[in-house]
């Protein structure tokens, strides 16, 4: 929320990996309505019930948060409604996206998702360049096909994520790492030297997540906040260039 445009976000959550599982909706909303914040939800598998233009309330965000769930499935939905092309230009226009679990790794061009069992490579958005892979050290059969498939060709270079830790991109570059907990990491993982068939793995250095988030803007950290100026200055030219006016 921190590096949200505005005061008092808007932020609209995908349940859509998990199948739009009420748990998941519930808890979201539970945690982010005792937040400064305006959250809401998009359910893909009730829209008969639930009516919402779904491309006018998403570019109405200040951020999209993808839950955790199945990848494939995920993908697949999306595109058959036509959020692949929404989330594009939702991105572009400079609105924030992010996720956890599979709702981390389907904004990537590669994937490693346990979906239909054993995990296996999977296609992203291909928003972000290259691989990645979650669950990392707790779920060391994804670490052990994330390797396989960079050391042989088969997936580009990319990070593995430990639980509790996130990487943070500006547009298609990553501008740190960032940990939640003591000794945890995020790992770059890359095919080996000279054709060798194997991957090679390094910890990145990250930045440790305080257990207390600022309580005002003053005391936000220094790289927080120049990510929010460069956020509006991007937004703000694009919607200059596009025509493109929202209403707070």
């Amino acid at each position: 929320m921190d590096l949200a445009e505005s005061a008092h976000p808007r932020i609209c959550l995908l349940p859509t990996a998990s199948g739009d599982m009420h748990d998941q909706i519930s808890n979201f909303h539970r945690s982010f309505g005792e937040r400064d914040c305006h959250p809401s939800s998009i359910s893909l598998f009730r829209l008969g019930i639930d009516r919402v233009d779904v491309r006018e309330h998403l570019m109405a965000q200040d951020v999209i948060y993808a839950g955790g769930g199945s990848m494939v499935n995920l993908i697949a939905i999306w595109r058959a409604h036509g959020l692949d092309a929404i989330l594009r230009e939702a991105w572009e226009e400079g609105i924030l996206i992010c996720g956890q679990s599979a709702g981390a790794m389907c904004w990537f061009e590669h994937g490693i998702t346990s979906s239909s069992g054993e995990p296996a490579p999977a296609e992203g958005l291909g928003l972000l360049p290259g691989s990645a892979c979650v669950h990392y050290v707790s779920e060391p059969q994804r670490r052990r096909r994330f390797m396989q498939e960079i050391g042989a060709g088969g997936m580009p270079a990319g990070i593995g994520m430990e639980d509790q830790t996130g990487a943070l991109f500006e547009g298609r570059h990553m501008a740190e790492t960032i940990v939640a907990r003591e000794k945890a990491a995020v790992w770059r993982v890359e095919p080996g030297v000279n054709g060798s068939g194997a991957a090679r793995e390094e910890a990145l250095d990250s930045r440790r997540l305080e257990d207390q988030r600022p309580a005002t803007a003053d005391a936000l950290s220094a790289e927080i906040l120049e990510f929010r100026e460069t956020l509006a200055a991007r937004t703000a030219s694009r919607r200059v260039r596009r025509g493109v006016g929202r209403l707070d």
